[in-house]
């Protein structure tokens, strides 16, 4: 793939950056040099490895779904300011 100035501009715009014409040629050879590093990397055989999401085993720990006691609801609305129908009241915050 040829790295045009077409390119630069329209990847400058995406990126919404104003560049001057000595960064637009420090990027356009960095960027060639990019694309030539990934034209080696797709020329590495990666038929017999298998496609993985991580680097590392992870699986997911669940733990169980279990109904356990919890705290008392009168007990935890004795330490509001003030409470309506067992819920926290609070001032109104938007008009």
């Amino acid at each position: 793939m040829k790295v045009t100035d077409e390119l630069i501009d329209y990847v400058s715009s995406l990126a919404r950056l104003s560049l001057s014409d000595d960064e637009k040629a420090k990027i356009k050879d960095e960027i060639s040099k990019i694309i030539d590093y990934m034209d080696i990397l797709n020329q590495v055989d990666t038929a017999d490895v298998e496609p993985m999401s991580h680097v590392l085993p992870v699986t997911n720990v669940f733990r169980k779904d279990e109904v356990v006691p919890s705290y008392d609801r009168d007990a935890i609305l004795a330490n509001a300011p003030d409470s309506d129908e067992g819920a926290f009241r609070v001032p109104k915050t938007v008009e």
